[in-house]
């Protein structure tokens, strides 16, 4: 059993299948390296979720 050759069709939509894969696995590693990089910042991430928390207040007169 032999097997055809691909059709020029084919091998260009290949190419650009990959060139799209690629592009792909580069916004995921950038936004999980800007997740990694915020995560491990250390800064509290604290966000206003309508209750009222102590740490976030200002605190005056000390």
């Amino acid at each position: 059993m032999t097997f055809r050759p691909d059709h020029e069709l084919h091998r260009r939509r290949f190419g650009r299948n990959v060139g799209l894969g690629l592009v792909l696995v580069a916004f995921v590693a950038i936004v999980f390296g800007l997740t990694v990089v915020k995560v491990t910042n250390g800064d509290p991430m604290q966000a206003f979720d309508h209750s009222v928390r102590p740490e976030l207040l200002e605190r005056t007169g000390e």
